[in-house]
């Protein structure tokens, strides 16, 4: 447990912080499950417009640095070429 005042108050913060990362991660992963769901349904115009949705949250939450850079580019990169190959 943290003795000085500081490290109590820095403790509060870090809490803070990871609930409203765990938040925010979860909404990423709704998104992207939405996406997913679509397309294993075989319905490419919900796919499409899932997509459409989770790309700006995928982009803020790497801005927000909850998830690296290269991952969401990752993201948007295999979801999109799913979405394009839906027939």
């Amino acid at each position: 447990m943290a003795n000085t005042k500081q490290a109590r108050k820095r403790a509060r913060q870090a809490e803070k912080r990871r609930q409203l990362n765990v938040s925010q991660r979860s909404e990423l992963r709704s998104h992207i499950r939405k996406v997913v769901r679509a397309l294993r349904a075989g319905d490419k115009s919900a796919a499409q417009a899932a997509y459409t949705a989770a790309v700006p949250v995928i982009d803020r939450m790497a801005g927000r640095n909850i998830i690296h850079s290269n991952a969401a580019s990752r993201y948007k990169s295999r979801l999109n070429t799913r979405v394009k190959n839906l027939a």
